[in-house]
């Protein structure tokens, strides 16, 4: 299934490059870098949004999303592109510069309500009006298949990294990922989530998902509610962990970040990068680690 979803989106996404760091420039280990951020529409969300679209019949209405942003923006830029109409829901915590993104891809904003919750329940009712297909931001086979896709490059393109660290909100990345790798999932993967939004940690912790917290600097991108049922079934059937970042943490490896490589990332992109240099996640004897930077969609000023 992911094969199938990188061969159908390959023509219309970009293979983003892998940026190798010696030891002692941004961990006391050598790093691999994989540069998500400059994705098309600013995340790896246009991964799992050109294949929904292309994978399933798209109505005379269009595609419909709710979305902290990094979705919105991946829907709009997949829709533009493949002629489809577009309609994005963001809650009132979006910043504006992914609203800007949205806009700029030609989709409808609307505004859904003060969270990514209510925000979802409004383009849940507005498809019913109008018929328009849903693009879920993370809990829907067509989108974890999609988001999966980039594993499939890491296995290709870094062979050589034991393990990688991948921020974590709705739970579609890591899914995706983890089906790629399947039962060496655990050996691969380590999920990070900000202390104020630990909707995997806390479902891990229940054995199943439930609601969590949603705040604090990454909330616009990794807030999710509660953890998708997709997403979780990978990543528990196959015994993959988290682990929590704190804010502070969040925003030292996003400067710094930006000091070595002259890489602009958001906050929930910093935060896998945040989990090594806090020491939230210490790398075993010998790993050679990777580290996603899942996304860009931010003020320069931010």
């Amino acid at each position: 299934m992911i094969r199938a979803a990188a061969a159908r989106i390959a023509p219309y996404i970009r293979r983003t490059p892998m940026l190798r760091l010696p030891a002692g420039v941004l961990a006391s280990v050598p790093l691999t870098l994989k540069l998500e951020c400059l994705q098309l529409s600013g995340s790896f969300k246009a991964r799992g949004a050109f294949n929904s679209i292309l994978a399933l019949p798209v109505p005379a209405a269009g595609v419909i999303a709710a979305s902290g942003g990094n979705h919105g923006a991946a829907v709009a830029a997949a829709a533009q592109a493949l002629g489809v109409a577009a309609e994005i829901f963001v809650p009132e915590i979006s910043g504006e510069a992914k609203r800007a993104r949205i806009r700029a891809f030609g989709a409808r904003l609307v505004i859904g309500g003060a969270n990514y919750d209510e925000a979802r329940l409004a383009s849940e009712a507005r498809a019913a009006e109008t018929g328009a297909r849903i693009i879920h931001a993370y809990d829907q086979p067509e989108v974890l298949a999609g988001q999966g896709t980039v594993a499939l490059e890491c296995t290709e393109d870094a062979p050589a990294c034991t393990h990688w660290l991948v921020a974590v909100g709705g739970g579609g990345l890591i899914g995706g990922m983890a089906q790629h790798w399947g039962a060496d999932a655990a050996q691969h993967l380590v999920a990070v989530e900000p202390q104020g939004c630990p909707s995997l940690h806390d479902a891990l912790a229940a054995g199943r998902p439930v609601p969590a917290p949603v705040g604090g600097l990454a909330a616009d991108s990794l807030g999710a509610r509660q953890v998708g049922a997709l997403g979780f079934a990978a990543i528990a059937a196959h015994g993959v962990t988290s682990v929590l970042v704190n804010d502070a943490a969040i925003a030292e490896a996003r400067g710094a970040i930006w000091e070595a490589c002259r890489l602009l990332v958001e906050p929930g992109g910093a935060a896998a990068l945040a989990a090594l240099r806090s020491g939230a996640w210490v790398p075993p004897q010998g790993a050679r680690v990777g580290v996603l930077l899942c996304g860009a969609n931010t003020e320069l000023a931010a």
